[in-house]
């Protein structure tokens, strides 16, 4: 699997606290063996979000990608409330 991380998402990221930065290394690694494992939580977006998919990186953090034919790009990473307004 490749799995790429956009520009924003390096930026979003470094913002992070440090506990929400391992958090994501470790649920990156868990989503390279097993995309859809339980604890990741990934599911489909809609309304602004369409046609990407996040994953739960901690309670109230998730990770946005988008799924193409060759690799995953991850877009951003920030709260619940910052990327959907709820």
């Amino acid at each position: 699997m490749i799995v790429l991380l956009h520009q924003s998402f390096k930026k979003a990221y470094k913002k992070k606290p440090m506990s929400v930065r391992k958090r994501f290394d470790e649920r990156l690694t868990l989503f390279i063996k097993n995309p859809f494992d339980q604890i990741l939580d990934n599911h489909p977006l809609s309304g602004e979000w369409a046609g990407y998919r996040s994953i739960n990186v901690t309670g109230d953090y998730r990770a946005v990608f988008k799924q193409q034919a060759d690799a995953t790009i991850f877009v951003d990473i920030d709260t619940h409330h910052n990327l959907y307004g709820s």
